[in-house]
C-alpha cells in the first residue's frame, strides 16, 4: 500500500500521522510532499492551537523508503531536488509552523523519522522507542541541512556517534542528552502526548505564536530566512557529487537484496 500523511484532529487538537503500512511508516517521495502542504495549511489559519505527529501501527518513521531509491538517487540534480525541495520543503514547512508542534514516538525514529522529531517543539517517547541514522550502511551521508537540523536538536556528539558509528540509542539515553522531553510506559505514551497537547491548547494561542516566533529569531533554524529575507543553513555545494558512487549503488543494492554491504572504499 502506498503511504499517506493522514491529517485529522479532534477541537483544538490536530493530528498528523505518518502512514505507511508494512514499511514502519517511512518516507516515500510523495509523503514528503503531503507532508508540506499538511504543515502548509495548518499555518494558513486552520482553527487547531497544537499539533501532534505520531506514526501508525506502533511506529513513528524508520527512515526513507528504500525502494523508491533507485529511481533517482544515482542521478545528481534528481538526488538534489529530492532533499532540497521534496524533503527540506517538508522539514521547512514544519519548522515554520507558528502552531506548538509536539512528537508523539513509539517504536522506531531513524532517518527521516528523526529529522521530522527535530522540528517538532516537545518530544514525547515511549520507553521502547529507538533513535538512529544508520544511513552510513546504506553507502550515503546525511544531506547538509538536515544535518545541522539534527545537530541543533540532538547535540553534536550524538549526531556524530549516529552517522560515524550507526549508533542506535533507546528513549532513556536521548532523554538524557536532551533530545526528548520526557519518556513514558509504551501503554501510556499516547495518552500523556494527548493530554501535554491538551495543556498546550488550553493557553494563549497567540502567546504560543509570538513565543514560536521569537525562539525562531533567538536560534534560527536550518533554511530560516532572517529580517532581510536572507535564507540561512550551511553551504550545499557539491553535497550531492556522491550521487553515482560505487559505493552510493552497493549501499542501497545491499539493502534491497537483503545482505550485508561491500564497500571497497574506492570512491573519493
Amino acid at each position: 500500500m502506498p503511504g499517506h500523511i493522514l491529517l485529522g484532529g479532534e477541537g483544538p487538537l490536530a493530528l498528523v500521522r505518518l502512514s505507511h503500512p508494512g514499511r514502519l511508516n517511512a518516507m516515500s517521495r510523495a509523503m514528503w510532499r503531503e507532508l508540506r502542504d499538511v504543515f502548509e495549511k495548518i499555518q494558513s489559519g486552520a482553527p487547531w492551537r497544537c499539533v501532534v505527529v505520531q506514526g501508525e501501527g506502533g511506529n513513528f518513521c524508520a527512515g526513507g523508503d528504500i525502494s523508491e531509491y533507485p529511481d533517482f538517487r544515482f542521478n545528481e540534480a534528481h538526488l538534489r531536488d529530492f532533499h532540497e525541495n521534496d524533503v527540506w520543503g517538508a522539514l521547512a514547512a514544519m519548522l515554520a509552523c507558528d502552531v506548538p508542534v509536539l512528537a508523539c514516538i513509539e517504536g522506531a525514529c531513524m532517518g527521516a523519522g528523526l529529522e521530522i522529531a527535530s522540528c517538532c517543539d516537545i518530544r514525547i517517547a515511549a520507553e521502547s522507542a529507538t533513535f538512529g541514522a544508520p544511513i552510513a550502511k546504506l553507502g550515503f551521508p546525511m544531506a547538509p541541512r538536515e544535518a545541522q537540523l539534527v545537530v541543533r536538536a540532538a547535540g553534536e556528539a550524538t549526531a556524530r556517534e549516529m552517522l560515524l558509528e550507526a549508533a542506535v540509542l533507546p528513549a532513556s539515553e536521548m532523554k538524557s542528552r536532551g533530545f526528548l522531553n520526557r519518556v513514558a510506559p509504551d501503554a501510556d505514551v499516547r495518552a500523556q502526548a494527548w493530554a501535554a497537547a491538551q495543556r498546550v491548547a488550553a493557553l494563549s494561542p497567540q502567546a504560543a505564536r509570538l513565543n514560536k516566533q521569537t525562539l525562531r529569531a533567538l536560534a534560527p533554524q536550518p533554511g530560516a530566512r532572517d529580517a532581510h529575507g536572507r535564507e540561512g543553513g550551511p553551504a550545499i555545494g557539491g553535497a550531492y557529487h556522491y550521487a553515482d558512487s560505487a559505493e552510493h549503488r552497493e549501499g542501497i543494492a545491499a539493502f534491497l537484496d537483503k545482505r550485508k554491504p561491500v564497500f571497497q572504499g574506492t570512491d573519493k
